[in-house]
């Protein structure tokens, strides 16, 4: 109980963040051509794709038939206007610029978390949070908005930016389900309804690109949210969608490599900016008195965690999930914003 979930949900969210990183720029390449919508319907397909062979194997709680109404709704955000609108923007604007401008997913979800779940935003927070909007504030007038398609280039990854957001806050109870399951179903709902559209209004197909935007979205829209989720549950979505604030730095580094221009000093300054408000996040420790209420619920959970005591016959290791009961208690320890840390401050 004394290691810093912080710092091991992070570590996962981190993870979660190169996943999606190094894909951004690839979007882009193989994306050429191709409509947002049919963009967007690829990237999820290849979500779905690489969770069904996962199906029915994770010991975690399942999605509930009350769960459908969230699932679509994230669905509607995360897997249809987010990804639709970042197709359309990267067409417009460089992919150093788009990757470092991502950043802003992180602010949005900071700020609609405090709004949603009441989650805590402190000193330390709300200077991550201040530098980020500084350096996103120097990519729109500076890094991608000279001229008025990189303005609307902009401002179009900023709106998935804000989509992606309200998935990450409108989803994070669905983090204590079955990742796998949450997954498959959004990337299945969000593939289906992106396809009709993209057929209804005739857009053009990426041709050899098509198996590439499938991969694509297999490993920065699947691998990637199943990752995330993991995080969500440990320190919560605020926390998780700030650390996730290290996507865009992995994005700009592979577009570099690619050969696309860095920007200039403009960029740089938004990056180390940004870079500022990802080490506030990752270096955050949180420890204090407080109170968890007698409860009975299902979800997530192992053992170890020093909140997990009942017994099991046979004894069950890792992490599974089942209805158990919690007596009231009073402790200290260092501690994210998981199922049992959601307390006001």
């Amino acid at each position: 109980m004394r290691r810093n979930p912080i710092a091991a949900g992070g570590a996962v969210a981190l993870l979660s963040a190169v996943a999606f990183g190094v894909t951004t720029p690839l979007v882009q390449r193989f994306g050429r051509g191709a409509g947002p919508f049919t963009t967007a319907a690829l990237l999820y397909a290849g979500a779905a794709l690489v969770s069904l062979p996962l199906r029915g194997r994770a010991r975690e709680g399942r999605l509930r038939r009350s769960d459908l109404a969230r699932v679509a709704m994230v669905a509607a955000l995360g897997a249809v206007v987010a990804p639709v609108a970042l197709a359309w923007g990267l067409q417009r604007t460089s992919g150093v610029g788009a990757s470092l401008l991502l950043n802003l997913e992180a602010v949005f979800t900071v700020l609609l978390a405090r709004l949603v779940w009441r989650e805590p935003i402190g000193v330390r927070v709300g200077a991550a949070v201040a530098a980020m909007v500084a350096g996103g504030a120097l990519i729109v007038v500076h890094g991608g908005a000279l001229t008025m398609q990189g303005g609307m280039g902009a401002a179009a990854v900023a709106l998935a930016t804000l989509g992606w957001a309200g998935d990450n806050v409108l989803g994070r109870p669905l983090a204590d389900r079955d990742a796998t399951e949450v997954v498959l179903a959004k990337g299945s709902l969000g593939a289906a309804a992106s396809a009709i559209i993209a057929v209804c209004a005739g857009e053009a197909w990426p041709g050899s690109g098509a198996l590439a935007l499938v991969a694509c979205g297999a490993v920065g829209y699947g691998v990637s949210l199943r990752l995330y989720l993991g995080a969500q549950r440990l320190v919560g979505a605020a926390r998780t969608g700030s650390i996730f604030a290290a996507a865009p730095f992995i994005g700009a580094t592979v577009a570099w490599a690619m050969g696309q221009d860095t920007g200039g000093a403009w960029t740089a300054a938004a990056g180390g900016l940004c870079a500022i408000g990802v080490v506030l996040h990752l270096t955050e420790a949180h420890e204090h008195p407080h109170e968890h209420s007698a409860v009975e619920h299902d979800h997530a959970h192992r053992h170890d965690d020093g909140h997990h005591d009942h017994a099991h016959e046979p004894p069950v290791a890792g992490e599974h999930s089942h209805p158990h009961r919690h007596k009231h208690v009073r402790h200290a320890h260092p501690h994210g914003l998981d199922a049992h840390h959601r307390h006001e401050h």
